[in-house]
């Protein structure tokens, strides 16, 4: 199929996630992708982000989807599911940052993240899920779910392992931890959809999910899916026994602050997730995978491709180390390329040749989907004192 050659990305939001988007568009390569502009509701900041980078602040929303081909959704994950919906019904791409959807509470104003009845959610974010695949069946764009650590290198080498050895999974473990989010949305139940498991969790477990679905499609054509999960989650920054020293977040309004999460599969495997707001000394990301012919250990962050001592802070004020490492002074896990190994850059030029070409992404609003499902009923079976739950199936 012949590609086109000029694709325009509009982004939604102007915080964080648009500006390492931003970066990873200007280095895909091989077709023309420009950013033509950026939408936020906080027009102080959306002006302020178009100006520095030289692109265009649109007034709203349905402006911006006329002007371009593909829409990065980059605001809280409350607002996925209505943006999306708007972008694909006029035919546009959407490109859907983590977490993909999931249960906000119906707009309540009095709704509390520590309260609601989890089965309520798990049934709400499901129906949020098949509304977006609803959206994507209608219209001639495509839905791409921003995990990043699908295209990280060491889990795309892996798939090429398993693609090539015939390897069954037979258990997967993985983390992603730090000292807490910068967002001020994440906390709040009713704009992020959850806590550690929602916030940080997504990323092993969506790893998980995607190299269990490659070993199926590599063994017998069909991916294989979660079927079960078993879940327990806790705010200990909360406790009245926590003894506060002053590094890690607190003040969570109605989130957990760490979360475990067991999943079987349909053919019996499993995988184990952590994932947590108690971790100092920077980002802790990592996924192994034990299988029936080898075994791989992704080191996605921190990594050793480069080791720094500095002995005094005030060296490397001008210098990026690793993110949310606390310190600069010591010995520090120097990142020389923080976005290659996260797999940003790759995720993009993955998407915009998807694009291009009109085929499916690896990652896609299935395995977005397979994830919320996973997630929140997580969630119930934590509710459930860690009661096994079966995983709905997302069609």
């Amino acid at each position: 199929m012949q590609e086109r050659k000029e694709l325009k990305a509009g982004l939604v939001g102007s915080g964080f996630s648009a500006r390492f988007h931003y970066e990873a568009l200007e280095r895909v390569y091989g077709l023309d992708c420009r950013v033509a502009g950026v939408y936020s509701p906080t027009a102080e900041n959306c002006r302020r982000f178009a100006s520095e980078r030289g692109i265009r602040a649109f007034d709203n929303l349905e402006t911006l989807v006329e002007a371009v081909d593909v829409v990065h959704i980059l605001t809280p994950p409350s607002t996925h599911e209505p943006v999306a919906c708007a972008a694909l019904a006029a035919d546009r791409s959407v490109i859907i940052e983590k977490p993909f959807t999931g249960y906000f509470g119906e707009g309540s104003d009095d709704f509390d993240g520590r309260t609601f009845d989890r089965e309520r959610g798990l049934h709400g974010a499901l129906a949020s899920v098949q509304r977006l695949r609803e959206a994507e069946r209608r219209s001639r764009g495509l839905i791409m779910y921003a995990e990043n650590w699908v295209y990280a290198p060491a889990i795309q080498k892996e798939r090429e392992v398993l693609e090539k050895t015939g390897g069954q999974i037979l258990w997967i473990h993985g983390e992603e931890g730090h000292s807490g989010s910068h967002s001020p949305y994440y906390g709040i139940w009713k704009y992020s959809g959850g806590g550690a498991l929602m916030g940080k969790g997504v990323h092993p477990l969506t790893a998980a999910l995607y190299l269990k679905q490659v070993e199926g499609r590599a063994c017998n054509g069909k991916p294989i899916r979660p079927s079960t999960v078993s879940c327990r989650t806790h705010l200990v920054t909360g406790s009245e026994h926590y003894r506060d020293a002053g590094y890690l977040r607190t003040g969570y309004q109605d989130i957990e602050d760490f979360a475990a999460i067991h999943v079987t599969f349909e053919d019996g495997m499993c995988a184990d997730v952590f994932a947590s707001e108690l971790v100092l000394g920077g980002v802790h990301n990592w996924l192994e995978v034990c299988a029936n012919n080898h075994r791989t250990l992704c080191n996605i962050t921190p990594n050793t491709a480069m080791q720094t001592y500095n002995p005094e802070e005030s060296q490397f004020r001008d210098i990026y180390v690793v993110e949310k490492t606390g310190t600069k002074q010591g010995w520090a896990f120097t990142s020389p390329d923080e976005d290659w190994f996260t797999g940003y850059q790759h995720e993009m030029q993955a998407f915009y040749q998807d694009i291009a070409s009109e085929r499916e992404p690896e990652s896609g609003s299935l395995l977005g989907g397979d994830t919320v499902a996973t997630v929140y009923a997580g969630y119930l079976s934590a509710a459930l004192g860690g009661q096994e739950v079966s995983v709905p199936r997302v069609d």
